[in-house]
């Protein structure tokens, strides 16, 4: 397998100097699934090109039983795509080879470490599980001009079509360290697939090399699933952790944040009239087994046990110290064990699958989506709705007409810093109805708080039915 990276920065043959490599030497290393080429193809003051040659051998693989895991007899394990595709093998080279790079550390170029460059990477063959439109949703976002051309399956039978294999060139303007860290994580995350164990050090590594920037990557859950080869557990400890490593503490700025929420929304009592309204909905359904999505502290657990008939009450949220924060409302160490019985908190991620969130009778989604990144929406709605079902959908989030009329929020401005979207009474509307159709639902919409002539109640409220 082969990545060229090349650059045109004046004097380009700094590329040596910042992947700890002279241009006029052939670097080898030994690794355990084969052996690693650094060769420097050109090298001028204009244009300097390092190329990296994997050499894997299947053989060899089976032989030391490194390769996948299954039938011995297998043939997939001596014919395969390995030797030539990119992907973790690709990864663990990179690391091993330009592992100083990785770090951003130059002895002779300490200051161009730090400079953005501009750079060009070229992988002949790389596996796109999801086509071609993965690999641009995964590296657009990072500023990236992604360049990438179909391999067909056969080039003798142009009927045959495309395989899922591309020759992709990345060109953007970046640190170099950047553009090792990129590839080193997606890579794997292209082909869905590793070479190797995933356990919780994989967690540290992820976040080691994509804690700078995966945190505010519109895909962050996909790569983190993916690299992380579909574990739920270890994929649910990633986010918690990337969360709580941006800048201050999440959970304290998200307390910030709700507190301001709560001062606009307060002159009208608009958090009360909302549980009120949910706990009605729920009431009338008569449902024995409610889950609330984004729980956050757990107002509306706490009503829903108390209020409500229900025999389990599920809380999830992404968040762990929302989490503790609910544990704390509820009093869970010291609540008596029938009650104990009733309710469960655990953390998890809504545009996930999960199995947990089957079987229920309503789920509430109460002021939440509209801290999903609009691209997520779409995620959120098939893990809800497609997937795990319940008989009753509750879904409450702001009218952002009704806005103008709080007087402590200042023209423009959102009601929750971390609100991604408010949407409008007609926006909300055609949503609403189109989820309802596409998965079979039947939809009644609701206005909760005052409602005004002109501009609508303050926080709407969609109540779904299969």
């Amino acid at each position: 397998m082969l990545l060229t990276i090349s650059t045109t920065h004046e004097s380009a043959t700094d590329l040596g100097f910042l992947l700890h490599k002279n241009p006029g030497r052939v670097h080898s290393t030994e690794m355990s699934f084969g052996t690693v080429h650094v060769v420097f193809s050109e090298a001028s003051d204009e244009r300097c090109t390092a190329a990296l040659l994997a050499e894997v051998d299947p053989v060899g693989l089976v032989r030391d039983r490194k390769g996948p895991k299954g039938n011995d007899f297998s043939l997939d394990q001596y014919v395969n795509d390995r030797p030539y595709a990119a992907s973790s093998f690709l990864s663990v080279a990179i690391n091993r080879v330009f592992g100083t790079a990785l770090t951003g550390r130059s002895k002779e170029r300490p200051e161009l470490a730090d400079t953005p460059i501009p750079v060009s990477a070229h992988l002949p063959v790389v596996p796109c599980r999801g086509g071609e439109e993965i690999l641009r949703r995964l590296f657009e976002p990072l500023g990236y001009r992604v360049d990438a051309t179909p391999i067909p399956l056969d080039s003798t039978f142009p009927a045959w079509g495309d395989s899922r294999y591309f020759s992709v060139t990345l060109n953007g303007t970046c640190r170099l360290r950047d553009l090792l860290e990129h590839l080193f994580v997606l890579l794997p995350v292209l082909d869905d697939d590793k070479h190797y164990w995933v356990g919780p050090d994989e967690v540290d590594k992820l976040l080691r090399r994509g804690g700078q920037w995966l945190a505010a990557h519109p895909e962050r859950e996909l790569i983190a699933r993916r690299y992380l080869r579909h574990d739920r557990r270890l994929t649910t400890d990633a986010l918690a952790r990337l969360l709580a490593d941006e800048p201050g503490d999440p959970d304290e700025l998200g307390a910030v944040h709700d507190e301001e929420e709560a001062i606009v929304e307060k002159p009208i009592s608009l958090n009360e009239q909302r549980l009120a309204a949910v706990i009605g909905q729920l009431q009338g359904s008569g449902g024995r087994r409610i889950v609330d999505l984004g729980c956050g502290s757990g107002k509306l657990v706490e009503r829903i046990l108390r209020d409500t008939k229900a025999e389990r009450v599920l809380g999830v949220d992404v968040s762990y110290g929302a989490l503790q924060g609910a544990s704390r409302r509820l009093h869970l160490d010291t609540m008596a064990p029938r009650q104990r019985e009733r309710v469960e908190l655990v953390q998890g991620a809504l545009t996930y699958r999960d199995r947990r969130l089957q079987g229920f009778d309503a789920a509430t989604v109460i002021e939440v989506i509209e801290h999903l990144d609009p691209p997520r929406l779409g995620a959120f709605e098939r893990a809800l709705f497609a997937y795990a079902r319940p008989a009753r959908v509750i879904v409450t989030t702001p009218n952002v007409e009704y806005n103008a009329l709080f007087a402590t929020l200042p023209s423009g401005t959102l009601r929750h810093r971390d609100h991604r979207f408010e949407w409008t009474r007609s926006q909300f509307e055609a949503w609403a109805s189109e989820v309802a159709q596409r998965h079979g639902y039947q939809v009644e919409l609701y206005g909760i708080g005052p409602d005004d002539p002109d501009l609508g109640a303050p926080t709407q409220m969609a109540v779904f039915r299969q």
